[in-house]
């Protein structure tokens, strides 16, 4: 049986919202119906770039003139909220970037509307789609290390760029660099090891280059733990070159060890490596797939598209969301108090 094809609604058309709108372009079973963009010169580089599409300058005249069947989010953090609540209000699912919004209150706020509306929610931790790192959490579930105890995801990078008007560089629209990217690191690590429960205690530190930002760390690393002493370890730093992330898992009879570098983050030729280890004998995984953040998002969009159709779950939830966002918030309290913090129960 054939299906008509999902209507998407993109909010945002800056660079990672450009790689939204050409993932949903290039899905035979999606539809960019319709765009927003905040200036005049996205919504004319939109309208080029897509003639089909109906382009608006505000997200509420969009879902006022369209009939979407999802919406997705891909604009500063501090906008999340408002767009996520009129998407949801005005009965479409949702694709909401990370982090879902600036505070726990907030999540939860996005997270209970879209149950009480019987919406699905997809938060964008996309890295779980991805044919490297989801492979790790295959060959976790699988059992082939054991039980999992430690987590390490590392990333070594080039500075963020400033974004439209700056925005990545301001505190009160970014909300913290920690919300930024390594949220998704949190996400990831909270993902293996998920067979231990929730985390319980978190400690952080971080410093920033620049003394007239000290709130936006170039360098980040945290700890968490859970109650059956498991723990993983979440690090970053900005202050490098180019994209480099390595992830390092082991269990109570083998490891895994895994990279991934690229120019940029965007890198469509990207070197990248799986090595696992069942306690006997090296196993160096070979892909069919690249792995890499563009690829990961073309995967994100037909995973929504098989939501929608109620073929598939979200791959990360809102809840999953509310949580990456609270483990960034404890971390940055931890800083700012300089010590470890407990972790409550969340979600």
């Amino acid at each position: 049986m054939s299906h008509p094809p999902v209507r998407f609604g993109l909010v945002g058309f800056g660079a990672w919202g450009q790689f939204h709108a050409q993932s949903i372009a290039g899905n035979p079973d999606a539809e960019l119906t319709a765009i927003t963009a905040p200036s005049s010169a996205s919504r004319a580089a939109a309208a080029k770039a897509y003639p089909r599409a109906r382009i608006f300058g505000d997200h509420r005249e969009m879902l006022a003139a369209t009939k979407l069947d999802l919406v997705d989010v891909v604009t500063p953090s501090s906008t999340h909220l408002d767009i996520a609540v009129d998407a949801l209000n005005a009965g479409c699912h949702l694709l909401l970037e990370k982090p879902m919004a600036l505070s726990v209150a907030d999540c939860a706020k996005i997270v209970h509307l879209a149950e009480a509306r019987g919406l699905h929610l997809a938060v964008g931790h996309e890295l779980r789609l991805s044919t490297q790192w989801g492979e790790i959490k295959r060959r976790i579930d699988a059992g082939v290390i054991g039980e999992p105890l430690y987590v390490l995801v590392e990333l070594l990078r080039k500075p963020y760029r400033l974004g439209a008007s700056g925005w990545r560089y301001d505190p009160s629209r970014v909300g913290s660099w920690v919300l930024e990217e390594p949220i998704h690191f949190f996400d990831l690590a909270r993902w293996y090891l998920s067979s231990a429960g929730d985390p319980v205690e978190l400690h952080a530190y971080g410093n920033s280059r620049d003394p007239a930002r000290p709130g936006l760390y170039d360098n980040f690393s945290s700890m968490f733990k859970y109650a059956n002493g498991a723990y993983a370890v979440v690090s970053q730093t900005l202050a490098a070159f180019e994209h480099h992330q390595t992830v390092k898992v082991t269990g109570t009879k083998g490891a895994i060890w895994a990279g991934w570098s690229g120019a940029l983050d965007r890198t469509l030729e990207p070197s990248y490596f799986l090595k696992v280890f069942d306690g006997t004998t090296v196993e160096e995984v070979s892909f069919a797939k690249h792995s890499g953040e563009v690829f990961e998002l073309r995967a994100e969009i037909a995973r929504c598209i098989q939501m929608v159709r109620g073929e598939a779950a979200p791959a990360a939830t809102g809840r999953d969301g509310l949580w990456s966002t609270a483990l960034c918030l404890i971390a940055e309290d931890s800083i700012r108090q300089n010590r470890p913090l407990p972790i409550g129960k969340l979600g």
